[in-house]
This record gives C-alpha cells, sequence and structure tokens, in this order.
C-alpha cells in the first residue's frame, strides 16, 4: 500500500522537509507531500501524504489544529522564537493568574494575525525569512485566523505552558509574541509540539528517528489507506 497517509512524530531540529525526503528513500516513493509546515525547534505531528494520498493534501491542510508549547516571558527574539536572536529584554512582574487569563482570552475567536518575518511567506517570489536574514522588514497582509480554545497548563516566573487549538495558517510563534506584548513584558515560543490536526493525533504516529532504521514494510504497515482517512475524518 503506497498511496495514503502517514502520520510522523517530527523531532526537533529536523525541517518538514528533512521528513519527507528521508521518507522517499526509506518508501523508494517520490509522490510525498506534507500537510502543513512544522518549524525546525517544533515536534509533532506532520502528516505525509503519499501517492495519490497527495491529491486530498490541501483538504487535510484546511483542518484545524492543536498544539501545547511553553512561551517565556521578559524575552523578544527576531523570529518570534527561541531559534531567533534577542532584540529586547524587560523584567517580568508576578502576575495574577486573572492577568494571564485575560490576555489569553482577548485572542479568542475571530481576529487578524500579522505573519512573522522569519516565515516561509513569499512577497514578489522571495521568502520572507531570506528578506530577514538581510535585514528587511516588509509589509505583511494580516490572516484571518480563528482560536476555538485555549488553556493555560502551568506557569512558573518567567514561563507559560498553554494549549491552543486554532485554524489552519495559525502562527504559533506570533501568539506568544502578541500574548507577551499584551502583558507588557515580551516573549517568544521555547517550545511547541503539534498534536492533533483534524481528527488525527500525534499518539499514532510514527517516530521521525526511526525511519531511517525501520524497514520499509513496517513503515508502510503504519500508513493510513485512504479509505481509512476518510473514515476516521467521518466523511
Amino acid at each position: 500500500m503506497t498511496d495514503g497517509v502517514l502520520l510522523i512524530d517530527k523531532a526537533s531540529n529536523m525541517t518538514s522537509h528533512d521528513v519527507v525526503a528521508i521518507a522517499r528513500r526509506v518508501l523508494g516513493i517520490k509522490k510525498i507531500g506534507h500537510c502543513g509546515t512544522l518549524d525546525p525547534l517544533a515536534t509533532g505531528l506532520l502528516m505525509l501524504t503519499l501517492g495519490r494520498g497527495t491529491k486530498i493534501q490541501d483538504l487535510l491542510m484546511s483542518e484545524d489544529k492543536e498544539y501545547v508549547g511553553t512561551m517565556k516571558l521578559g524575552v523578544t527574539t527576531d523570529s518570534q522564537d527561541a531559534d531567533g536572536i534577542i532584540v529586547e529584554e524587560k523584567p517580568v512582574p508576578a502576575f495574577d493568574p486573572a492577568v494571564l487569563e485575560a490576555a489569553f482570552s482577548k485572542f479568542d475567536g475571530d481576529f487578524y494575525q500579522t505573519p512573522p518575518m522569519v516565515s516561509a511567506i513569499k512577497k514578489d517570489g522571495v521568502p520572507l525569512y531570506k528578506l530577514a536574514r538581510q535585514g528587511k522588514t516588509v509589509e505583511r497582509e494580516p490572516r484571518f485566523v480563528h482560536i476555538y480554545a485555549h488553556q493555560i497548563l502551568g506557569t512558573t516566573p518567567d514561563t507559560i505552558d498553554f494549549r491552543v487549538v486554532c485554524s489552519k495558517g495559525f502562527y504559533v510563534r506570533t501568539y506568544a509574541y502578541d500574548i507577551g506584548e499584551e502583558l507588557g513584558c515580551g516573549a517568544h515560543l521555547q517550545s511547541l509540539r503539534r498534536t492533533k490536526s483534524g481528527r488525527f493525533s500525534v499518539e499514532n504516529a510514527f517516530p521521525a528517528d526511526r525511519l531511517k532504521e525501520t524497514p520499509r514494510e513496517v513503515v508502510l504497515g503504519h500508513a493510513l489507506s485512504l479509505p481509512e482517512v476518510s473514515r476516521l475524518r467521518g466523511a
């Protein structure tokens, strides 16, 4: 079975393209795509479409996502995450839980989010991250996004662990940045894990760091057929 969807649990310090390239070599399948880029820093669910499964890639990418992550308060970076260069540091006051909840709640529902400069979005055919490396900043068109649910999972004096369920095209890095701005101390995304995409969960995903050492037949045995994908989606 070489037509379907393979759920991968991406490790940190890998790009989504890295995972696709490894899967192509291991499986001997050239026609492989992925449903939604994960930054190198991020881990978790990366859905690979195999063979004819690439025809439903856009459909799968359009589904809502769930993430858990940690934001670091008091430090702002140029990329809005821990891989970036620090651009500002501020003291972090002792926030009352109600103040933190109010900051998160401000971003519930529908709103416009401005994508970060360090992103794969293109301006006149050039990815923004390449312009950012040249020290350039250009105007980005805000995106209409939606947050269905959020949860503050835990806090320390300078970090917040959180969960968010959001629409496609949502930048969790920017979410951390915006909440930091709302709190007045700044923040960046310290870690991120995608746990769900639509009805698919990382709990059933194959570890990316085991792809190279696992026989082709074993990896393909974890893939979902197109009829299975349809049933799981409730289609």
